[in-house]
């Protein structure tokens, strides 16, 4: 077991901090109300919960494998890059989470807009319509909406395509298939099991429904940073 470095040990207190903070002090409503991540049209919606969401999670297990992730991963990526590096890393994947989800949530929101002002609805006979084809497209914009964005997962998926780059070898396996499978291939695999979850919706884990595309976003961040790192500094670790 490799020591657990700086900057995972404090993203590791501060999350656990954060959840038994919002869990014990007060109303849990409020706090996720004023740190979680709303849709921008939403009037709940504040700059800072761009960042604050990703210390924020639904539930003890939602924390669990995602602390549990960054201790085994970001540990080993950190030591490898650096401290200043794999804090510019994990935010940066965060933060590419968010304007992937909230890209494609605000495409498809205006979609729907549009194409009920294409059919001449105004927005008070949108809202007292019984066509139920309206009231499909009217649930979904509210759905858009008033979804809360909570936790680290973006991050935690640019974490694992750096270490799945700088060890593409080392054998993974899923807690509920105990399959080893190398880096290399059980990362794509599972970034692309978040993009087929995009287009066709996923299975709710844990009582939550998943944030496919903020995945895919944070994996793509990782990417891209590591990808350029390694080529100006890592060349040892290419993808082999």
């Amino acid at each position: 077991m490799r020591q657990i470095t700086p900057i995972v040990k404090h993203l590791l207190i501060i999350n656990i901090i954060v959840f038994l903070g919002t869990n014990l002090l007060g109303s849990n409503d409020f706090f996720e109300r004023l740190l979680s991540l709303y849709f921008p049209y939403n009037p709940n919606f504040k700059l800072w919960q761009v960042l604050t969401h990703m210390f924020m999670h639904g539930g003890f297990m939602h924390l669990l494998f995602n602390m549990l992730a960054l201790w085994m991963f970001g540990t080993s990526v950190e030591q490898a890059i650096g401290s200043k590096r794999f804090v510019f890393l994990y935010f940066s994947a965060g933060l590419g989470a968010v304007l992937l989800q909230l890209g494609i949530d605000y495409f498809q929101y205006t979609s729907i807009f549009e194409s009920l002002q294409s059919l001449g609805m105004s927005v008070n006979s949108i809202e007292t319509s019984s066509n139920p084809e309206i009231k499909a497209m009217l649930n979904e914009l509210w759905s858009i909406s008033n979804t809360q964005m909570v936790g680290a997962s973006g991050c935690i998926m640019g974490v694992l395509v750096a270490f799945g780059m700088l060890n593409p070898n080392a054998e993974l396996m899923m807690i509920f298939l105990p399959i080893p499978i190398k880096a290399k291939y059980f990362i794509p695999l599972l970034v692309g099991y978040d993009i087929i979850s995009g287009f066709i919706g996923g299975v709710p884990v844990f009582g939550m429904n998943i944030a496919h595309w903020a995945h895919v976003g944070g994996a793509l961040i990782g990417l891209i940073i590591m990808y350029f790192w390694k080529k100006n500094q890592f060349d040892k670790y290419r993808w082999n």
